[in-house]
């Protein structure tokens, strides 16, 4: 209980450190998310989105996999196919200025990956890849049924606190992080997951994917762009 209180507190920091009346339903051109709208029907997406197979159970795995190899320094990471969009299913782990390692500690830099400022997340996805927009993210959302459930399709099947596992079904794998704070703390590894968009709200805020560990809904908030949160590439 304890802990839920604390990963609570750390989020309504988080939301209030950047826009606490952005949300879901409000994308960068200020106009109503075409998935807000269907998912509070029928939670499905458009027509005009690729809807995805659920490809991964625990009897069987028919993703669509590839590999990703950063000439910068080695390092292999899995892709997966997602309706139309081909993802990284690990998060960046490239060491560049502006980047962190939870707790300052490299072994949770080779678990969750690294974490970004938004002015490093813009520039730090390999050749051919980049950082997802607004959009882009929307998009994923709704290949995978629409925002209804999508909290639980996409998150990793181990590693998330009080019973928050998800069931992995598209082999995306989002992975419950934390995030890093401005002030150099860093809070609710085992709980939160917040990813990166490319997409400004205002010119100090930045949008970002976030999942927990409850399963609920996830959302499209806005936040202070010199915090520091996960990367997912997006092949171009």
């Amino acid at each position: 209980m304890r802990w839920r209180i604390f990963a609570l507190v750390a989020f309504l920091c988080l939301a209030a450190c950047g826009d606490d009346d952005s949300d879901f339903a409000t994308r960068p051109d200020g106009k109503e998310s075409s998935l807000a709208k269907s998912s509070s029907s029928s939670g499905q997406s458009s027509s005009s989105v690729t809807l995805a197979t659920p490809c991964k159970t625990d009897i069987a795995d028919t993703c669509e996999y590839g590999e990703l190899v950063d000439a910068r320094d080695g390092q292999t990471y899995k892709t997966v196919v997602v309706g139309a969009q081909t993802w990284m299913a690990e998060n960046l782990n490239f060491e560049t200025e502006n980047s962190f390692c939870y707790n300052d500690s490299a072994e949770y830099c080779a678990k969750y990956g690294r974490f970004y400022t938004w002015a490093a997340a813009m520039t730090v996805c390999p050749s051919g890849w980049h950082l997802p927009t607004f959009e882009e993210l929307e998009t994923l959302l709704s290949a995978v049924g629409g925002q209804a459930r999508a909290a639980e399709k996409l998150k990793a099947s181990s590693g998330w606190d009080d019973d928050g596992n998800g069931t992995d079904a598209y082999s995306f794998t989002a992975l419950s992080a934390g995030y890093r704070l401005v002030n150099g703390e860093y809070s609710v590894e085992g709980y939160y997951a917040y990813i990166w968009s490319s997409s400004e709200r205002y010119s100090d805020t930045a949008y970002y994917l976030f999942m927990d560990y409850s399963n609920l809904y996830p959302w499209l908030s806005s936040s202070e762009k010199d915090l520091g949160l996960s990367v997912r590439c997006l092949k171009d």
